[in-house]
């Protein structure tokens, strides 16, 4: 039997912000009613009023503080939590968890980090652990260097060559991460990135390369599921918040798709991850060369759209988890009568589109990256890749009616889709596709889309 917790303290992810807002809101109010259901007394630490999880019939206790290191150790010595919960709160819960830790807080109030150990958060956030861990079991991993400075980050660049992709550790949304081309260029992003992180990693530059990513699941006797995959309608170099997700991917065979199945289990277990956690791939287009990208050991955006698609609770069920419980054992709370310990089979297919709202930020820049823009998302389920495509298309649709320059025009193009989306794409922030891409009737055809979505190269 698992220990039993008598009051579990839970971080909420605090502030919206972008790359950090509804979608954590979504999963920490299941971990929250997952704890309820099962009679542990539930603190929530949250400040921002305006979520589902901070409504007084959830959690026993809300404190409406930040979630900072003073803060939270304040709630912990006034609660005394037997566990804290650090994965249902996003990158700002993550990053506290670490600090109180390092700070000896836990020890020093005999809290108990459950799920995912902080061992396993510090092997996935910190870049340089995180590429020593996975090369111990041959994982690939883009050929990268870790730096704290920006000479040593300058010197990194010129071993691997340019042109570069330079990430931020311990961020959310690809904070100050992005490609450079040369010097002038890295120089200014690694001086911003510096600035609010402490690591920046200078790695390899896979143009082109197909972004993949798996949602997996792992209790503490090692049994192992995926429960959904899904695959960036943009290669890499686009945040994931930035472009258009599909699931279940549409373009990997069956060999590519179980052979990084089999390697996100291998990698899971190996970090010792319990709950869930998000892994992305990048995979070359015409080969079975891959990258493993980055492993998010907590709940994400991905995870949210990953549970709504598949009916999986993803949340609910990685909370039992970190509590003790089996995926064998646990129930399958859609059927009540089948174990968790299943991977759901989907005869539909899901897209996620995002939602920009620049018009409010001044000067910004509407070409799409490694950093996140995007302010919302619209999920759409379809028998077919083109049905569920254009559905989140019609929302832009309605959107852009508000829109005086498109008033006038509203009635002729809304009977006129290829027409309407044309003229959004204008408007649309930029991002690199291939030189073909898919028609209403599934097939592919020259760069002169039904959809207007083919933009001039931004990167090469």
């Amino acid at each position: 039997m698992p220990p039993r917790f008598e009051k579990v303290l839970v971080l909420g992810s605090g502030a919206l912000k972008i790359g950090e807002a509804g979608e954590f809101d979504y999963s920490g109010s299941q971990a929250v009613k997952a704890l309820k259901d099962l009679g542990i007394r539930t603190i929530l630490v949250n400040p921002n009023i305006a979520t589902i999880q901070t409504s007084d019939y959830l959690a026993d206790e809300v404190y409406l503080l930040p979630v900072s290191p003073y803060f939270v150790e304040q709630v912990i010595q006034k609660e005394k939590p037997n566990g804290i919960f650090l994965g249902f709160g996003g990158q700002t819960a993550l990053n506290c968890g670490l600090a109180l830790d390092q700070a000896g807080v836990f020890e020093r109030y005999d809290v108990q980090v459950l799920g995912t150990s902080i061992q396993a958060i510090r092997e996935t956030e910190d870049r340089d652990l995180f590429v020593r861990k996975l090369t111990e079991i041959g994982i690939r991993v883009p050929r990268s260097i870790a730096t704290t400075a920006l000479e040593d980050a300058i010197r990194a660049a010129h071993t691997i060559g340019y042109p570069v992709m330079l990430r931020s550790g311990y961020a959310l949304g690809g904070l100050g991460s992005g490609l450079c081309t040369n010097d002038e260029e890295l120089q200014q992003r690694v001086s911003r990135s510096l600035a609010h992180s402490p690591q920046v990693l200078v790695e390899e530059y896979l143009t082109g390369w197909k972004e993949i990513e798996y949602e997996v699941v792992r209790d503490r006797f090692d049994n192992c599921v995926t429960v959904c995959n899904m695959e960036n309608f943009d290669p890499m170099g686009i945040h994931t918040g930035e472009s258009i997700v599909v699931a279940p991917s549409q373009t990997l065979s069956n060999d590519e798709y179980h052979q990084l199945r089999s390697i996100s289990i291998k990698v899971v277990r190996h970090l010792g991850i319990v709950g869930e956690c998000n892994i992305q791939f990048a995979l070359h287009p015409s080969s079975d060369d891959y990258r493993v990208i980055e492993v998010n050991a907590r709940l994400s955006r991905s995870s949210a759209l990953a549970s709504k698609a598949t009916g999986y609770p993803l949340a609910s069920v990685a909370a039992k988890l970190g509590l003790g419980s089996s995926l064998v054992e646990m129930r399958n709370s859609v059927t009540a009568s089948t174990s968790a310990c299943f991977e759901p089979a989907l005869d539909y297919v899901v897209v996620k589109a995002p939602r920009w709202d620049l018009q409010k930020f001044r000067l910004v820049s509407k070409r799409l990256g490694s950093g996140m823009k995007s302010v919302g998302e619209v999920m759409a389920i379809g028998r077919s890749f083109e049905e569920a495509f254009q559905r989140p298309c019609v929302c832009w649709i309605l959107e852009f009616r508000a829109s005086w320059e498109m008033r006038g025009s509203f009635n002729f193009e809304i009977s006129n889709p290829s027409y309407a989306i044309h003229r959004m794409s204008e408007s649309l922030p930029y991002q690199k596709l291939s030189n073909t891409v898919i028609q209403s009737s599934g097939s592919m055809s020259s760069p002169i889309s039904t959809y207007g979505f083919y933009r001039e190269s931004n990167t090469s």
